[in-house]
């Protein structure tokens, strides 16, 4: 009684969010694109858009080396990209895994009332994030902001976010293709992955000017230096531009992840309607895809924030400076932690680093693959992937796990799916860490999720476009 009674909390607000009705019918798959295609657009606009009211925006950056994971880019109407919704979406998790809220799927208000909580959490986060980036100075100090100029840096970040949570709304409740929080986060890593790898604009390192881009750099190097031998070591390791180890270290994990995708435990299933009706039932490594390693990003951006904001306010504390110390590292883009809890779920960035503080990369290692397993293995529960989901689709497809009756099916997959879940989400935290050693363009995590996006839009594409044919008919829809 005590869950319904907290999702009952969240109906009085239904009446007054603005909310995407389903679509009534299949929308066709031409649609899907041109609505897909607008709402990257409208996502792209914003993120061009520069804040109006900005005194300054020269302050450290506490969210540095988070923002292409969380699609945003600073100093625009998408400062906060897409953190709030994916919190919210880890908050929820969290207390459907513990119990505090249960919802029943069949039940139609259930699912409405917990989208509305879920909608109401992200719009209150965003408020609290928005508040935390003004009054942190990240835009020039409040007192000379001023309150009416801090209270439109607000209300602009609140209504970016709010555009973006109906954009991936839409998309997500069958108008376009997939979701709209992947689609907008791999974009943005695309974009930035692509502007190192070929930017033309030259910047002066002390060594007089060079390309940023580290391909055309490349080619620069080779026909302008009269010493090819030194113009090849310069153009693949250089620092800190990007160079051309960095650009193929990206495209091998790009590579080793799509072929990944392809790993799967495939279980044999038959029809119990059609006589002779065989199949196979693939449980794949990454079950969970991505969402993992996005949920992980959310918690350590949320953990940044925070900590940044206490130890600029209470530098002196002894339990914030157990959160976090911050300052600025050589060579280092932004605000570090430099001890504290934040320094040991601080991405490690080089192998030099990895070597330099063994204590660091072994308690970092453990964080990321601990907390990707226990986030994949509690989202299935979320996403309608748990075993006792798809021992209901089994059911309501006549289908049966081969050689097993039929009362069994659930105890086999509570046995495979948790551990497939948790095995692959600890695998994608291990890939994340191992990308990030070898210097790929951008951080690990923000790699694998544009490899996984990328690769479950192909999916998506390949399944609604009709280029693809089932192997055995009547699978659709497990497979």
């Amino acid at each position: 009684m005590s869950s319904v009674r907290l999702l009952d909390l969240f109906k009085p607000f239904e009446a007054f969010l603005p909310e995407v009705i389903a679509p009534e019918r299949k929308v066709p798959y031409n649609q899907k694109l041109i609505w897909t295609g607008v709402s990257l657009l409208i996502f792209l606009i914003l993120g061009q858009i520069p804040l109006y009211g900005i005194v300054s925006a020269e302050t450290s950056d506490p969210l540095y080396w988070l923002r292409a994971m969380l699609a945003s880019n600073r100093g625009t109407l998408m400062e906060l990209g897409v953190s709030p919704i994916i919190t919210s979406s880890m908050i929820f998790q969290f207390l459907q895994g513990t119990q505090l809220i249960s919802i029943d799927p069949k039940n139609k208000q259930d699912r409405e009332l917990f989208l509305v909580a879920q909608k109401v959490c992200s719009i209150v986060l965003t408020f609290g994030q928005a508040l935390v980036v003004v009054l942190t100075g990240n835009y020039g100090k409040p007192s000379d902001l001023g309150i009416a100029i801090s209270l439109i840096l607000v209300f602009q970040l609140m209504f970016a976010s709010f555009i973006v949570l109906l954009l991936d709304e839409l998309l997500t409740k069958g108008y376009g293709l997939g979701s709209g929080i992947s689609l907008f986060t791999a974009t943005n890593i695309a974009e930035q992955i692509f502007w190192k790898a070929f930017a033309p604009t030259t910047v002066n390192t002390g060594r007089g000017n060079e390309f940023e881009g580290a391909v055309v750099a490349f080619f620069h190097l080779i026909f302008v230096r009269k010493d090819k031998k030194r113009a090849l070591v310069e153009a693949f390791y250089r620092t800190p531009l990007p160079n051309m180890f960095q650009v193929i270290a990206t495209i091998v994990v790009f590579l080793f992840v799509l072929y990944l995708q392809g790993f799967s435990y495939e279980l044999p299933v038959r029809s119990t309607k059609i006589r002779g009706q065989v199949g196979t039932f693939p449980i794949k490594l990454f079950y969970t895809s991505n969402t993992p390693i996005m949920l992980q990003s959310a918690l350590t951006s949320n953990v940044f924030l925070i900590s940044q904001m206490l130890y600029q306010k209470f530098p002196n504390n002894a339990i914030i400076r157990l959160i976090g110390v911050w300052g600025n590292k050589p060579g280092s883009q932004g605000m570090s932690a430099l001890s504290g809890l934040a320094y040991y779920i601080q991405p490690i960035v080089s192998l030099k680093e990895f070597f330099l503080d063994p204590i660091k990369s072994v308690i970092y290692i453990a964080f990321v693959l601990g907390t990707c397993a226990l986030f994949s293995k509690t989202w299935i529960e979320i996403s309608g992937t748990s075993p006792r989901d798809v021992a209901r689709q089994f059911k309501d497809q006549g289908m049966v796990i081969n050689g097993k009756r039929e009362s069994n099916v659930y105890r086999e997959l509570k046995k495979i799916i948790p551990t497939a879940a948790a095995f692959g989400g600890a695998t994608i935290g291990a890939l994340s860490v191992g990308s990030d050693l070898l210097g790929t363009l951008g951080s690990g995590a923000s790699i694998l999720m544009a490899t996984t996006t990328i690769y479950s839009y192909y999916e998506t594409a390949a399944k609604e476009g009709g280029f693809t044919k089932d192997l055995v008919p009547g699978f659709s829809e497990l497979m």
